[in-house]
């Protein structure tokens, strides 16, 4: 590898680009210290890789600054403000886990306030600085992430939205620095909810969001991700949405992303700065994306940012949780800040069919808004495209040395080039080892309790009604048992549609029990490798991970606990102990109370299943012997009827 040259060796002038991190920012935990993605060791990930690379040395290290009250009002109101000011005071010491439970992925402890004044505020900090001037550009290392933080509501890890705080606070409270018109970038996994309804109607801000959708069923889980949503009022047109259809999307596809959306609008849109909403679980090799952007992908899509608004580009750090990646992908785009290393990759690998297709129904929807997205993609661009069955790398061997160089032909590949059996599923990982040899029983409640519709998550497939089929477990083994059950908890039926079943609702079960209420449930005795594949498919659909969702510890805490939430995109995410036959766990997956809140107060609808979905239950009910058609009919029509 050739020495790299200096910026003074090269008579250019060194970039000034400026770094916020603070020790403080780790204190936000959960509260008993037990493992969750978004940890505190995130940030120190990147603080020490940026050290021992040395580039700190070549950085502007910024003192992080609290968020003043006034400046969060900007975008949150008074009441949300308060409670994240308070809620790490000692008077909610007793009932600050139950606060947080009414939330969406939220967790409180005794250090989560100062974390998130300091996230917002070291975020605001560094966009004052670019703004003026006196920095080129800047990454604020910061923890909690906060493009999920509603107007009046926690969500998403996040407690304050700090891109949104910082922009609003340029545009309104200092226009004097000459910053008009914004441009953020959210490459987050998850799609920047809570950033897009702040500007929803503000044509200074042009927000654009690159995400995994999955047709709504991954997380946040709603429709706000969909490429339709295209902003309000004067700000028509300024919200612009890229939602994959599923995981696995990569360089390729996110290079065709800048290069057909995002940077010929940004040439219209001329914006006076950019800030990124620098989430890196789209990253190889994270948990929860399930994406493969390399650290060059990274580096190339800032690298094309830096062309526009004279290089003042604010990186925000938001999700990422494979601290390795993380660390590496963030250590990337630093580089590209500081303009000291060359960007040097190739690959011949395509965008996935899919991507093809996202794209060119966000450039039509656009179109009409941006005339540099009117004009058709070439068929000879569009046919060059990866094979739908393309497979993720097992990246397990990515050397960690600093001196390794790498390039997107290290992370993806065409399927041309790998010797791949059609009908392999995807590698198992070590994990599927260990929960091989454990039992569970796996209790269903919807279209599962007819075994045939169960058996397409075991064995791939599906029957009559299904708008798509299920991959199927990499054990297709059958259950090892089947039995039935009554349990004291409340069915009901919402959501306006599905992938799986179309328009209409699909079952529930309320999380919580209540002596007064009856549900059925089908028992299936399965391994918990095959249980995990089954929570994969109900909300993701591909069973593609290196880790298990729901673990043998996690196995053993449930049982005091009760259950347990997983962040994972998709409706069914919340695992439930329903107590034990024959010494073994019954466990089964529906929403959580947060979910049950939002179907009382009409944010999700409360929705009869369509015709297909009820029959699939109604066979169930009936084959299994629990009640005849006509019975089966009637407890469904209660569950649907029975106000909530």
């Amino acid at each position: 590898m050739e020495k790299e040259e200096s910026s003074e060796r090269n008579g250019r002038v060194p970039r000034r680009v400026g770094l916020v991190y603070d020790e403080k920012m780790r204190n936000h935990h959960t509260p008993d210290g037990e493992d969750h993605p978004e940890c505190p060791d995130r940030i120190t990930a990147i603080w020490n890789k940026l050290r021992n690379s040395g580039l700190i040395d070549r950085c502007v290290v910024l003192n992080a600054k609290e968020a003043e009250d006034k400046y969060l009002q900007l975008v949150h109101s008074k009441s949300h403000v308060d409670l994240i000011r308070n809620i790490s005071s000692k008077k909610f010491d007793s009932h600050r886990d139950r606060i947080a439970s009414k939330y969406n992925s939220i967790y409180f402890n005794k250090g989560s306030s100062e974390a998130a004044y300091l996230a917002a505020g070291s975020v605001l900090e560094a966009a004052e600085k670019v703004a003026k001037g006196e920095l080129d550009s800047a990454f604020a290392i910061v923890r909690p992430p906060g493009h999920h933080a509603e107007e009046n509501e926690p969500m998403g890890f996040c407690l304050f939205n700090n891109v949104a705080v910082a922009a609003s606070y340029l545009l309104n409270e200092r226009p004097e620095l000459g910053i008009h018109k914004i441009l953020i970038v959210d490459w987050d996994v998850h799609h920047g909810n809570a950033t897009q309804k702040m500007f929803w109607k503000d044509s200074r801000v042009l927000f654009f969001s690159v995400h995994r959708h999955d047709f709504g069923c991954f997380y946040p889980g709603t429709d706000d991700g969909s490429h339709i949503m295209i902003g309000e009022g004067l700000g028509e047109g300024y919200n612009i949405n890229v939602p994959w259809e599923h995981g696995r999307c990569g360089d390729p596809d996110y290079f065709a992303a800048w290069d057909h959306i995002l940077i010929p609008v940004a040439k219209e849109f001329n914006p006076d700065m950019i800030i990124v909403s620098a989430g890196f679980d789209a990253a190889v090799r994270d948990p929860l994306g399930g994406c493969c952007i390399s650290p060059y992908g990274y580096s190339v899509l800032l690298r094309k940012l830096m062309d526009f608004a004279q290089g003042k580009v604010l990186l925000a750090l938001e999700g990422g949780y494979n601290l390795q990646s993380l660390a590496n992908s963030a250590h990337a785009c630093v580089q590209v800040l500081l303009e000291e290393k060359p960007i040097t990759g190739s690959s011949e690998a395509y965008p996935f069919e899919s991507t093809w297709r996202v794209i060119e129904s966000v450039r039509q929807k656009l179109s009409v808004y941006w005339p540099s997205l009117s004009n058709e993609l070439p068929k000879n661009l569009t046919n060059k495209k990866a094979p739908a069955s393309q497979l993720l790398i097992d990246m397990s061997s990515e050397s960690e040395s600093e001196d390794t160089e790498e390039t997107i032909e290290d992370i993806i590949q065409p399927l041309s080039a790998l010797k791949i059996n059609e009908d392999q599923n995807f590698a198992s990982a070590s994990w599927r080892k260990e929960h091989k040899l454990i039992d569970i029983w796996y209790a269903s409640f919807g279209s599962n309790m007819w075994k045939p519709r169960f058996l397409c998550y075991i064995q791939g497939g599906q029957v009559d009604g299904m708008q798509k089929p299920c991959s199927g477990s990499l054990d297709r083994s059958p259950p090892k048992d089947v039995m039935w059950k009554k349990i004291s908890h409340r069915l009901l039926f919402a959501r306006d549609c599905t992938q799986t079943w179309g328009p209409g609702g699909v079952a529930f079960i309320h999380p919580e029990s209540s002596p007064e209420e009856k549900a059925y449930i089908c028992m299936y005795r399965l391994t918990l490798e095959q249980f995990n594949d089954v929570l994969f498919q109900e909300n993701t659909s591909s069973c593609d991970v290196n880790a298990p969702w729901f673990g043998s510890e996690a196995l053993n805490a449930i049982k005091s606990i009760g259950s347990i939430s997983i962040d994972t995109g998709g409706w069914y995410h919340n695992v439930v102990f329903l107590g034990e036959e024959q010494g073994i766990p019954i466990l089964t997956m529906t929403c959580n109370l947060h979910d049950i809140q939002a179907f009382k107060s009409g944010k999700i609808p409360i929705r009869a299943p369509a015709k297909e979905y009820a029959n699939t239950l109604i066979k169930g009910l009936s084959d299994g012997g629990q009640l005849s058609e006509a019975e089966a009919s009637a407890y469904i029509e209660e569950a649907i009827s029975k106000p909530l």
